[in-house]
């Protein structure tokens, strides 16, 4: 099992440790929900130094990034990120990404830990058929990086103490590279899956001892915390992000998942299964992935079966849980045609109950 820089500061914190992803990770410090309320109303603290940072260079960097991810490259300027996805050739997805484009010729895909082996044979296939120079122009620094996720309101006015470099200011997918706390061109981004606002900050390994105890003390007077990956989980399904292996995968399409946003059928940009995706946009699609909130008194679990009122099987909850800030069990569900408008009543087969839920918007919590 690997560590990454800062896991002695988790055990030394009693953080309940377990595996995930291949790494040894904290799940939980104080409590799932406290973590989560913290987040919300201040600022917490995630290590997310398990994620993969494959670069991208050279004169070739653009039109291999914009034929592996659906949405378009073209669109991005120097200091601006895309949430993306590797379409997988048969429909389904590779991954779902970050793109950075630190130049016209310089990119930085960011990648989910579980799935960095997986997204690097997929890269380095296409990088090789388009002549890019494996290990130069495409480069796997995934176990180089030590990355904190600073996420809540009070976020960018905490870590401000740590740099001349005004960040408190800055757009939502956004990147400056800067100094932060003596550390030299850190990246710092103004992304983070919790919807409460924050950043992120990338910096080499050696560097992580440096960031950890400087960010800690430039949010002391914000209450600041070390959170763990089990209020990550309930914080970006309040915002209906999807995490996948959950509500994307291998046979769902960005069509499928309500992702046509991050889709782009633009001129130029031929991405790999463009033609069919196209086709589903148009077409329409059997299932679609939706977000609900229980009526009745209940926790919906991935894999349970969702069916209308006459117990007909339309669907499979793909992530739940209870809602913190709502205290109420919410969650995502891949849904057949017909049961996707807002408010339809559905039902989730709680330990063979069926417990009424209703369809809602996403977000599901909205502050």
């Amino acid at each position: 099992m690997k560590s990454t820089a800062f896991t002695k500061y988790h055990i030394d914190l009693g953080a309940k440790m377990a595996e995930f992803a291949g790494y040894n990770m904290p799940i939980q410090y104080e409590g799932i929900n406290q973590e989560h309320e913290v987040v919300r109303k201040s600022v917490g603290v995630f290590d997310v130094s398990h994620m993969g940072e494959f670069w991208v260079k050279g004169p070739k960097a653009f039109n291999f990034v914009q034929r592996v991810t659906t949405n378009d490259v073209a669109a991005l300027t120097d200091g601006k990120i895309q949430y993306s996805a590797f379409p997988n050739g048969n429909g389904g997805l590779v991954d779902d990404l970050l793109v950075y484009r630190i130049d016209e010729e310089t990119y930085l895909l960011v990648v989910n830990a579980a799935n960095i082996d997986k997204d690097w044979v997929n890269c380095t296939k296409h990088a090789t058929e388009m002549g890019l120079e494996i290990g130069t122009e495409l480069y796997n620094a995934s176990d180089e990086i030590a990355q904190l996720a600073v996420q809540g309101p009070l976020a960018l006015k905490a870590m401000q103490k740590l740099t001349d470099t005004s960040v408190e200011d800055m757009e939502y997918y956004t990147f400056k590279k800067l100094d932060i706390a003596g550390i030299k061109d850190v990246i710092f981004s103004t992304t983070g899956y919790t919807g409460s606002g924050g950043c992120e900050i990338y910096v080499a390994n050696e560097d992580a001892d440096k960031l950890w105890k400087a960010v800690f003390e430039a949010g002391e007077e914000f209450g600041i915390k070390p959170i763990g990956l089990g209020a990550r989980d309930t914080l970006r399904l309040e915002k209906g992000f999807c995490l996948y292996g959950h509500d994307i995968d291998d046979n769902r399409s960005t069509i499928e998942a309500g992702l046509g946003w991050i889709t782009k059928f633009v001129e130029g940009n031929d991405f790999i299964d463009r033609a069919l995706f196209e086709k589903q946009k148009e077409e329409g699609t059997e299932q679609r992935l939706k977000g609900f909130e229980m009526i009745d008194r209940g926790i919906p679990r991935q894999h349970y079966e969702v069916v209308n009122a006459d117990g007909e099987l339309i669907g499979e909850v793909t992530s739940g849980t209870m809602s913190p800030m709502m205290k109420k069990g919410i969650g995502m569900a891949y849904l057949n045609k017909g049961y996707w408008k807002k408010e339809t009543e559905i039902f989730i087969k709680v330990r063979n109950k069926q417990l009424k839920a209703k369809v809602v918007t996403l977000p599901i919590y909205k502050e």
